[in-house]
């Protein structure tokens, strides 16, 4: 084995001086350097730290990602890159970035949004004056860098981000999709992704944020960080797409504050990897908010994947409605923490917390702790979660009309998420999902045929 194969590195030390290297405008300067300090005072999780007990960070260890892509990777066809996160039916302005960097050939619709009276998209490298002002204001405001160390890290290694506004009482048909690719580079690297979304009082809007790449093998680590501020009766939609293939490395979080009546309904979908690991923190502010908060995870072959939640009620008569749902196949991890914390004064909170999961061989693995912590005597919660295989007596139905046991096992599996996929919003994005996750189900599992999956798609 050579020298290069054992070489290893200290991923923390060389992220934070990574940090003090990359550059963004001038005005994100204190928030950067907040960046780096928080995240040089963390100690590097281990499996005695309890939010990391299961997921192994290792992986970091075992190549330079301490670094960005070369300069001419962002260097991609529109026949090859479109296929990768287009989504047919959706009437979408498209925001690309390619291993970090903005794709002005690849991104659509962005003139169209300047005549539209009620959204307003900008990067923070382009912000004007008054929308720097704006993103100050609010960037950094949601998430705790003390509590999340790559979030901390993501803020010391801000160059660049997306903003997003939905303007006071205006409903924005057009959904905004942020798409970052990653492809195969002969060096490891880092991508750095940021979103901020406001939306204003009374406003309605849609964001779809996508995370794919190329089928090649590749060394790549995706840190992205999105926060979402909801003022008092706005509704926003947001849909998170993790489709990136078994070689990535991502740690990812989404950070939500919700005033009075607002509503947040988010779907999550994660693909498995080397190690992706998504926190999702929401914070119930204002009375009457609502969140519903969905998703699902199909880790497979030796990938690991892992979903932390946390549901801050902090002020009365907020309710919140959260499932996930994961299919975890041959020797492939899952974990999932999902927590709601009930504060004192959050009386007359309703909510809902249910993990089911569904194991297709012996040694596939979830590791899942449901929590309800309650200061509050009158309020109506609930949380529980399960770990099955499949259905022997469905199972046995289906054998009996003459279905193949292959075909059995596909519909059964599918059918275990179909429910949520079926009750999205957004048509498209159901029409878009169906055939990649049904690829899962294709003849690596349940044979040479993949016809098979013409049951679910």
């Amino acid at each position: 084995m050579t020298e290069a194969v054992n070489q290893t590195f200290d991923y923390a030390a060389q992220a934070a001086q990574f940090a003090e290297q990359t550059s963004a405008p001038a005005w994100l300067d204190s928030l950067k350097a907040e960046g780096v300090k928080a995240f040089g005072e963390y100690a590097w999780p281990t499996r005695k730290t309890e939010h990391w007990k299961y997921t192994n960070l290792s992986a970091l260890t075992k190549a330079n990602f301490a670094q960005a892509a070369p300069a001419n990777s962002a260097d991609l066809s529109e026949a090859v890159a479109k296929p990768l996160f287009d989504i047919e039916g959706l009437d979408a302005a498209q925001l690309v970035f390619i291993n970090g960097s903005f794709s002005s050939h690849l991104s659509t619709g962005i003139e169209e949004l300047k005549a539209l009276d009620s959204v307003e998209v900008v990067r923070f490298s382009e912000a004007n004056e008054e929308q720097q002002q704006s993103i100050t204001s609010h960037l950094g405001s949601i998430t705790l860098n003390d509590q999340h160390m790559f979030s901390a890290l993501n803020a010391g290694q801000l160059e660049d981000g997306v903003f997003v506004r939905f303007l006071k009482n205006k409903k924005t048909d057009k959904a905004i999709q942020v798409v970052h690719l990653t492809t195969a580079q002969d060096q490891a690297f880092s991508v750095n992704a940021r979103l901020l979304v406001v939306s204003e009082t009374g406003s309605q809007g849609v964001v779809v944020e996508s995370f794919v790449s190329d089928d090649e093998s590749q060394s790549a680590l995706v840190n992205s960080l999105t926060e979402c501020k909801l003022e008092d009766n706005a509704k926003l939609f947001h849909y998170r797409l993790q489709l990136e293939q078994e070689d990535i490395i991502h740690v990812g979080g989404m950070h939500v504050a919700q005033q009075a009546s607002s509503q947040l309904e988010s779907f999550h979908v994660g693909l498995g990897g080397k190690v992706k690991r998504v926190d999702i923190v929401v914070n119930h502010e204002g009375p009457g908010a609502h969140c519903d908060l969905k998703g699902v995870y199909l880790p497979q072959n030796n990938q690991h994947i892992d979903y932390h939640t946390c549901i801050e009620h902090k002020v009365p008569h907020c309710t919140t409605d959260e499932v996930f749902r994961g299919i975890i196949a041959d020797q492939a991890k899952a974990v999932f923490n999902g927590r709601i914390h009930i504060h004192p004064d959050a009386q007359k909170t309703l909510a809902e917390l249910n993990n089911r999961n569904l194991l297709l061989s012996n040694k596939a693995e979830i590791n899942t702790k449901p929590e309800l912590e309650i200061y509050a005597d009158d309020v109506r919660c609930a949380h529980g979660a399960t770990i099955a295989q499949l259905d022997e007596k469905a199972m046995s139905y289906m054998l009996s009309r003459g279905i193949s046991r292959q075909e059995a096992e596909v519909m059964l599996s599918f059918g275990f998420i179909n429910e949520l996929l079926d009750d999205l919003a957004h048509h498209p994005i159901q029409e878009k999902l169906r055939p990649i996750l049904a690829q899962l189900f294709d003849k690596e599992r349940f044979g040479k045929d993949k016809s098979l999956t013409r049951h679910i798609v």
